[in-house]
């Protein structure tokens, strides 16, 4: 059986209907949904929010710049891996020759 899993997901309060894959997708739905209703506790709790839509605006700012610097990093390791790699690949040749 390889239909999609109907699912229900709450964040801030309101239900969600999702459909996924498979329960690996399930399971990193809820996790991601728990990491936004607690981010969402912590700057209801710390600032003086009084718009759920004003908290979610900045749940979703820090999980997205949080992606883009994870992807900013894994561009700077790939490229420090090529350049480690040529000068590696320009040793092996110059000892063959």
């Amino acid at each position: 059986m390889s239909g999609k899993l109907k699912i229900k997901i709450i964040i801030a309060g309101r239900t969600y209907p999702l459909s996924v894959n498979n329960t690996k997708e399930e399971e990193a739905m809820r996790k991601a949904a728990t990491a936004i209703n607690k981010l969402i506790s912590m700057y209801e709790q710390n600032y003086a929010v009084s718009d759920k839509q004003d908290v979610l605006a900045m749940s979703a700012l820090q999980f997205a710049s949080k992606l883009e610097l994870l992807s900013l990093t894994k561009t700077d390791i790939k490229e420090e891996e090529m350049q480690k790699l040529n000068a590696l690949t320009k040793l092996v040749s110059s000892h063959l020759e």
